[in-house]
């Protein structure tokens, strides 16, 4: 078993966070977005992935080679970002007949990834959702069989959204299908759809069946990093205690982090080497290295190595930044 994870994105949207780090190495809950990805993927015993890198792929390949050696990585460099689809056609080499775990890297998943693999066949997370237009979507038989996929339906022909998450079992007959696309240039919205690659497996006798996904959190937006936050803090253990500070649960505390005469929590995550005095953080994520002195903060994010000294009530700053009031 094999995952692979695209994660090429610029992350437009976490400006000023992004400018030095690639979306998914930033911080929510102790650690980057794909450190939650990979504990995921040990702990269902999948040592192999290959990642599609693009925007600071340097900065990944760092990041997964010196924290998790215990796993196999390929990586692949998607120069032009033209769909889940080419992302996954790029990596074809590294996969050849191995079965696949897709795993959107920009995502949480609430689910049970060891479901998914125990079904045996090619399956599908899904989730219902009452506005299905802005997703793909998949229509079943009494079976439990997919019968048709369709990406972003004008009209509601099931409720039933493709959420991210795939277990491939014809890798053969995917890369054929993807190679079909590709060299027929069969583009949806200017873009190379998996969906459509396996909408192709399926009229060609390959089975589907879904997995329910309970959730998924995107971490694309400050709004939903800081949700996705909440979630796995509250799926977490809470057991911090300090002297000359308060705690408020749920919270993330790095062992290594510095935490003085402060009010933390509740939904706050202070990562490795943060240091807090004299300060009250809730609903908030400091990152690595990051600094917070006199300050009243909640709804924010603090990114590695920033300094923050004074009393603001919502902050959104950079790597390296640093703001005080005088």
């Amino acid at each position: 078993m094999r995952a692979v994870i695209p994660v090429a994105g610029v992350g437009t949207r976490l400006r000023p966070h992004t400018y030095s780090l690639p979306k998914v190495l930033l911080n929510v809950a102790g650690k980057p977005i794909l450190g939650h990805i990979l504990d995921a993927l040990i702990e269902q015993d999948i040592y192999k992935a290959t990642i599609i890198t693009g925007y600071m792929g340097e900065l990944v390949k760092d990041f997964v080679n010196e924290r998790y050696s215990s796993m196999q990585f390929d990586f692949v460099f998607q120069e032009q970002r033209l769909g889940l689809g080419h992302a996954i056609w790029m990596g074809k080499d590294t996969y050849q007949d191995e079965p696949l775990m897709i795993i959107l890297g920009d995502t949480i998943f609430d689910v049970d990834l060891g479901l998914a693999l125990k079904m045996g066949n090619n399956s599908i997370g899904v989730k219902a959702v009452e506005d299905p237009r802005r997703f793909g979507v998949v229509v079943k038989d009494s079976n439990n069989k997919i019968v048709k996929l369709v990406e972003k339906p004008e009209e509601l022909i099931s409720k039933l959204a493709i959420v991210g998450l795939y277990h491939i079992q014809d890798t053969e007959l995917l890369v054929e299908c993807l190679n079909y696309l590709i060299d027929n240039n069969i583009r949806n919205r200017d873009e190379f759809q998996l969906t459509d690659a396996l909408q192709l497996m399926i009229e060609k006798g390959s089975e589907f069946s879904t997995f329910p996904v309970d959730g998924w959190y995107d971490c694309g937006k400050p709004e939903t990093l800081l949700s996705t936050n909440r979630f796995l803090l509250d799926h977490k253990p809470s057991n911090v205690k300090l002297k000359e500070s308060i705690i408020i649960p749920p919270v993330f505390i790095s062992d290594s982090a510095i935490i003085e005469r402060s009010v933390i929590g509740p939904y706050a995550s202070v990562a490795d080497g943060a240091i807090v005095k004299d300060s009250v953080v809730r609903n908030s994520i400091i990152s690595f290295n990051a600094k917070v002195s006199s300050s009243l903060l909640e709804e924010s994010i603090i990114g590695n190595d920033a300094e923050v000294k004074g009393h603001f009530h919502k902050l959104n700053v950079g790597d390296s930044s640093q703001i005080s009031e005088s």
